[in-house]
């Protein structure tokens, strides 16, 4: 989508450094850290929220960065957290699975 924040940041608009990435996800820093580690673990392909992703193994291959990067970077205990929908707190409307770890701020 063209007016995706995050489907510019996966296209390279930005200069975003990736943390991780392979085929199907990246992983980048949060511009505004809820923590002293937060990151985002982004499809590359767009899909609006949770509600309607339809590739289990989509699903799977967040799952599995979320556990490479935290390995990666010997994170051994971290909060994962999808919003799902305005109400619930998602502000950008691309699926993404937060990674929070350390002191999580207030």
């Amino acid at each position: 989508m063209e007016d995706c924040i995050f489907c510019k940041i996966i296209s390279g608009a930005f200069n975003t450094e990736f943390v991780y990435q392979d085929d199907d996800v990246v992983v980048f820093k949060d511009i505004n850290p809820k923590a002293e580690t937060h990151l985002l673990v982004v499809p590359r392909v767009h899909v609006a929220s949770l509600n309607e992703l339809e590739d289990e193994r989509l699903m799977g291959k967040l799952i599995l960065a979320v556990k490479n990067v935290t390995k990666q970077l010997g994170i051994k205990s971290y909060k994962t957290l999808i919003n799902t929908g305005k109400e619930a707190g998602q502000e950008v409307f691309h699926l993404h699975i937060h990674i929070l770890a350390g002191e999580i701020k207030k």
